[in-house]
């Protein structure tokens, strides 16, 4: 990531880019003991030093993780299996990111050098997320807690490779540590709009839980 990034951004420093607007990640810091937060850093570190105006977009994990990753699961056993055991997250919808963009992009002098942490606006532990989709699928929905090892071993199996599984085995451990629960008003903020609610997303996508 960090070696890709550091070609595009001379490239644009090169061709005259005047403004960068970057999907980072929640916790992005150079020094970040955790392997996400350190990368995305360190590419904000780059963009910094580059001289180009930018703007840092930090969403908290995606709602639409529960169908790219967790859907096999749901579809096939009417469950998901996480180590994330109890810790709550506030889940965002990507359209909420997209738009807090636009906004960034359109009106660059208001946003420039500012960094936006983005997250829905309730934050919810893996079991209640299972909760709601259950409500809104109209059948049960389980989240099994398995433990570190387990999961591990399941993301060997179908072809994961070492570096992802272990940087996805520390956001799980924030999260049961309470770290990604905190609750940003950026998306209200700058799009005037309210987050999308996990219910809503839940609705919107109902058909890929089937």
């Amino acid at each position: 990531m960090v070696d890709l990034s550091s070609t595009l951004v001379k490239q644009a420093k090169r061709t005259g880019i005047n403004h960068i607007v970057r999907l980072s990640a929640i916790g992005a810091d150079a020094e970040s003991r955790f392997t996400v937060g350190r990368l995305h850093g360190q590419v904000e570190k780059l963009i910094e030093e580059s001289g180009i105006p930018y703007t840092f977009l930090r969403p908290n994990a995606y709602m639409q993780n529960f169908i790219n990753f967790y859907g096999p699961t749901i579809k096939n056993q009417n469950a998901f299996y996480l180590p994330a055991g109890e810790g709550k997250v506030s889940f965002v919808d990507v359209h909420d990111v997209a738009a807090v963009a636009v906004k960034s992009l359109m009106d660059s002098d208001r946003h420039t050098g500012k960094e936006y942490d983005i997250t829905g606006s309730q934050a919810l532990s893996y079991e209640e997320a299972a909760e709601i989709l259950s409500y809104e699928r109209g059948r049960r929905i389980r989240y099994v807690n398995i433990s570190e090892n387990d999961y591990r071993q399941g993301m060997k199996d179908v072809g994961r490779y070492e570096l992802s599984i272990y940087s996805t085995i520390e956001l799980f451990a924030i999260s049961r540590s309470g770290y990604l629960s905190k609750i940003s008003p950026v998306v209200e903020d700058i799009t005037c709009n309210k987050p999308v609610s996990f219910s809503q997303f839940a609705k919107d996508y109902a058909y890929s839980f089937k």
